[in-house]
């Protein structure tokens, strides 16, 4: 009877509504190969591999649900030699362990993979609360972002520093920080950064305190993810990564028609140097249907300050398209299941010097290490391995509301997940 229930819970595991979208993937799978072996696509290989993994799951599961019936078969059967039926009640526990493991891998490979995740990325960082600490606070978390993709061997650079004055300040970041930009130049840095957005907050006592006070500071983190080769302004605001994206498509959330900007050419403002202030090298570009306005004024040149503006305009429209469609689907899943989503106005992370002690809010993970953490260590990767684990589990909560909600509504299964 013990056998019996315990093939039931295992069945339970997974619903029925994900076992039918991922044999319905895995026949895709199926018809792929063999359009592929005929003559080789791109595009239907590149669907081909992010369906491999839902179907080494799927055999997986398969294998160890119809072992697992194959061994509750045997023990049911009045006529099974009784040392088999010892073998076989030794085999079960096994078998169910590992029907439960291989449901909850299939479960993880119907999640899908965040559209941005393969791309380089953007990290603005602006000062918050805080006066003149958190300008300091802010010019911290630039320097750990750059030790971090320093030692993981991610490509980047500062593509804008300016002070409080709203001056560049080049490549130095010694200036009291108003705004930085980097740019994370490796495929994949979004999926490894894109957990940092938000508001991080730091409580320890100044150097300026002489009281002993501890004051608390925060400063934003925003991941964009990084959409360059987009074109400049000058009529070249078509082209994409590789070839891959289609950047005239209206669809696209990197898609900006031209006309909805306004370009502005001005002076770079600064304490002095052979080129402020004395040549139109600095861009504003306004976007005009939604506000969003980037200046650039890092380089000598015009043409190079275009170029950047016009990146950090389209990687932030279309993290907005993406976030606005986001906050629409939650509102329509939030009957059926909590799905939780934090935000850039969400704070996220504490780093308390006192205690030397970080905490990530959404994961509710701590290291006291945190003289490691703020030097862009290993401890860094902890913490950030610990809330993609959380954003993980949240995207398999959403997925699972969507089949919910299919079911209730009578439809069958989605052909989106």
């Amino acid at each position: 009877m013990s056998g019996t229930n315990s093939q039931n819970t295992a069945a339970q595991a997974l619903s029925p509504a994900l076992l039918a979208r991922a044999q319905s993937l895995a026949v895709e799978h199926a018809k792929l190969s063999k359009l592929t072996s005929a003559a080789y696509d791109v595009r239907k290989s590149k669907r081909l591999g992010e369906l491999s993994d839902v179907t080494a799951a799927l055999k997986r599961w398969e294998g160890a649900d119809s072992a697992l019936r194959e061994l509750h078969s045997l023990l049911q059967d009045r006529h099974t030699d009784p040392e088999l039926r010892a073998l076989a009640s030794d085999d079960v526990v096994s078998t169910t362990t590992e029907l439960s493991q291989a449901s909850e891998a299939l479960t993880s490979s119907l999640v899908p993979k965040h559209p941005f995740a393969h791309m380089p990325c953007l990290l603005e960082i602006r000062p918050g609360a805080g006066g003149s600490e958190a300008t300091l606070f802010a010019r911290d978390l630039l320097r750990m972002y750059r030790a971090f993709c320093s030692r993981r061997g991610l490509r980047v650079s500062l593509l804008k520093y300016e002070d409080a004055e709203g001056t560049s300040a080049g490549n130095t970041g010694d200036a009291p920080l108003q705004e930085a930009i980097l740019e994370v130049d490796s495929g994949g840095a979004y999926g490894v950064l894109r957990s940092e957005s938000g508001v991080h907050r730091v409580q320890r006592v100044p150097a300026t305190e002489t009281k002993g006070r501890t004051h608390t500071s925060a400063a934003s983190v925003l991941v964009l993810p990084s959409l360059s080769g987009n074109g400049n302004g000058n009529g070249d605001e078509s082209g994409g990564v590789g070839g891959v994206d289609d950047w005239d498509n209206p669809s696209n959330d990197c898609y900006i028609d031209p006309k909805d900007v306004r370009v502005d050419v001005m002076r770079a403002r600064g304490a002095g140097g052979q080129h402020v202030n004395t040549t139109d090298s600095a861009v504003r570009l306004t976007h005009v249907p939604t506000n969003t306005v980037v200046s650039m004024q890092d380089s000598r040149s015009q043409l190079k300050n275009r170029e950047k503006a016009w990146t950090v305009l389209r990687s932030k429209l279309a993290q907005a398209r993406r976030e606005a469609r986001e906050e629409e689907m939650l509102r329509m899943r939030r009957s059926v299941v909590g799905v939780a989503r934090v935000g850039r106005g969400d704070k996220v992370r504490t780093y308390n010097y006192g205690q030397q002690r970080v905490t990530d809010h959404r994961s509710g993970f701590s290291v006291h290490s945190l003289a490691d953490v703020v030097a862009g260590g290993e401890s860094l990767d902890r913490v950030m391995l610990s809330v993609q684990s959380w954003l993980g589990e949240q995207d398999m909560q959403t997925m699972l509301g969507e089949q919910q909600t299919t079911g209730s509504g009578g439809g069958g299964s989605s052909s989106e997940v």
